[in-house]
């Protein structure tokens, strides 16, 4: 037996559903795969208040399902952040596992993601996001600049932090520095592992072999939509730790940049693509990196952070 089977902690692995029965049925398929141990693992499915038919697909897999699975709602409070804190409040292992119900865990996911922790100075393990195959441009030009990839998040000139889509913490860890904010609608991620951060209750580390697989936005709104909360969660940040404002891209600048684009870049790479040397995504680097600058640029400028978003919850 190799030293990351030997190490095999109990496991709370904690989800917050809104609206989620379309994906429920692929998210509990990926659960099942899961080649960490079934009987050291237990699954904490939280409904946020979700409008469509999430609670009562819950509770069916809980009574059909092999797995520990314990159906949870949070119908208080409208954010993810507080789904979480429910589950982490009801859970009973030792390291809090976290992904989201539209994200497609891998079989080595948990596995991969718990190893690390045998070393106690680990307190925060980061797993990496990887995309569903896109079908189209925006999906694709989303997955060859890696949007989602812990990558980015890790190399935060701040302070690094991993998202929640595929992150664990140890439990002993959150009764030092608190829960998440519940009444956070963004940057809750960044907040919480920088807070374990910065009070040196331990250090993060990358598990590069536990990858979630995620869906990439397919439309031009609800691509806007995470860009906007991208540029929100900078504000939000800004005000709890300071963190540097991005700059914000004036109409100017994008009509100069489009019409660069125009001009040069897209013959250029017409012909690449024409003699097989390009994708046709590639065409359309420019027009929808503007787009989604100008929509992060748009969230920061109009966010504010609400005075309850500054609550730290913490265990009764």
């Amino acid at each position: 037996m190799n030293n990351q089977n030997a190490f095999l902690p109990k496991v709370s692995v904690v989800v917050p559903i809104y609206n989620g029965e379309e994906d429920l049925p692929a998210l509990i398929s990926c659960l099942l795969a899961q080649t960490y141990p079934k009987q050291q693992v237990e699954y904490l499915l939280v409904d946020n208040n979700s409008s469509d038919r999430t609670s009562s697909l819950l509770k069916t897999a809980a009574e059909d399902c092999p797995l520990a699975i314990h159906p949870l709602s949070e119908n208080q409070i409208q954010s993810s952040y507080a789904a979480r804190n429910t589950g982490i409040r009801a859970a009973t292992g030792e390291i809090l596992a976290f992904t989201d119900a539209d994200c497609r865990p891998q079989p080595e996911w948990l596995l991969s993601l718990i190893a690390p922790f045998v070393n106690p100075e680990i307190a925060v393990v980061a797993g990496e996001i990887t995309a569903l195959p896109g079908k189209n441009i925006l999906e694709q030009h989303a997955e060859r600049q890696q949007t989602l990839s812990q990558k980015h998040t890790l190399a935060h000139k701040f302070c690094p932090y991993g998202q929640t889509a595929n992150l664990a913490i140890r439990r002993q860890t959150l009764t030092k520095v608190g829960l998440f904010r519940p009444y956070l609608t963004s940057g809750g991620d960044a907040d919480i592992c920088w807070r374990i951060l910065r009070e040196n209750t331990g250090r993060l580390e990358f598990a590069q072999d536990a990858i979630v697989q995620h869906r990439h936005r397919a439309t031009l709104k609800a691509l806007q939509s995470q860009w906007r909360r991208y540029g929100q969660s900078n504000r939000y940040l800004h005000e709890l730790h300071g963190v540097e404002l991005m700059r914000d891209i004036t109409l100017k600048e994008c009509f100069y940049r489009l019409g660069r684009w125009w001009l040069k870049e897209l013959p250029r790479d017409s012909l690449k693509f024409l003699s097989g040397k390009a994708h046709l995504v590639d065409l359309f680097n420019t027009p929808i990196g503007l787009f989604t600058a100008r929509a992060r640029s748009a969230g920061q400028r109009e966010a504010k952070l609400p005075e309850k978003a500054k609550i730290i919850e913490w265990f009764d």
